[in-house]
């Protein structure tokens, strides 16, 4: 995605945007490379600490996806968002990126894909919210 045209795009009636690829459709789903960008805001999971924030998302999302198989390929760490503030905290970030066997519907293992996971995870307590970021690229479809 680096180095593509992008388009700024409303998320949740406009409350805020983003700028995506022109590609995407408004579905955040590009259906010629099997790719989606997914944008949720979620209840703020208190239990959850802030260091570890992404993986933990990963981990839910592979096992609500009966992931096989999964390979955590990145992780960034903690990052403190100065620029976006809600009130006096500011918001924190975490980033993951992993290689799962998922597959479609009801597909059973035999027709699993190897996607890559994108995730980052805004978290912002003052708000009660945590921010969920996912992309699925696919590296193998069977």
């Amino acid at each position: 995605m680096a180095g593509e045209s992008c388009v700024p795009r409303p998320l949740f009636g406009g409350a805020i945007s983003t700028a995506l690829p022109s590609r995407f459709q408004e579905v955040f789903v590009d259906p010629a490379r099997d790719e989606s960008l997914i944008f949720e805001l979620l209840d703020l999971k208190g239990e959850v600490d802030d260091a570890g924030s992404a993986l933990w998302f990963l981990r839910d999302i592979a096992n609500e996806q009966d992931a096989g198989d999964n390979l955590v390929v990145e992780h960034s760490g903690t990052l403190e968002l100065a620029g976006l503030r809600l009130g006096e905290a500011p918001a924190v970030a975490e980033t993951s990126v992993a290689q799962l066997a998922v597959s479609k519907g009801r597909q059973g293992r035999e027709a699993q894909n190897i996607v890559r996971l994108y995730l980052a995870n805004i978290r912002l307590e003052n708000a009660a919210t945590d921010v969920l970021i996912t992309a699925y690229e696919p590296l193998l479809i069977k």
